[in-house]
């Protein structure tokens, strides 16, 4: 009869240790990119709609300029991978008020999306120069 020594026992103890810390670091690695990813959707929507708010406020284009495109200058401020939808709000009497949501995309294999982001501008109509 053999006796086993210490490190024999332990042979396969390192291997399955470095799986399960390698699993951990893989799910910390993708909930820090799926922050970010959500930052940036969040800062998009915020930009797509002061775009669409501004060019709302234009009352007064340049000669032989055309209005600008409220929706069509918010959607082009978004990128189009995160499917923006930009809508007027409201902005009755000296402002315009629009909002831009946008989808969260998953990095997270299994999980479809993570919901929106929806943001808000206002901004005041520009009086023509007299």
């Amino acid at each position: 009869m053999r006796i086993r020594t210490h490190r024999e026992r332990d042979r396969g103890q390192v291997a399955l240790e470095y799986i399960g810390f390698v699993a951990i670091l893989l799910f910390v690695g993708l909930a820090a990119i799926q922050l970010g990813v959500a930052a940036y959707a969040v800062n998009q929507a915020g930009t797509g709609a002061r775009a669409a708010a501004r060019a709302a406020s234009l009352d007064d284009p340049r000669a032989g300029e055309p209005k600008p495109d409220p929706v069509a200058a918010g959607t082009a401020a978004v990128s189009g991978w995160l499917d923006p939808r930009v809508m007027r709000a409201g902005g009755g009497g000296d402002g315009v008020t629009y909002t831009v949501t946008v989808k969260i995309p998953s990095v997270v294999p299994g999980i479809p999306d993570f919901g929106t982001a929806t943001r808000t501008s206002t901004m005041p109509k520009l009086r023509p120069h007299n």
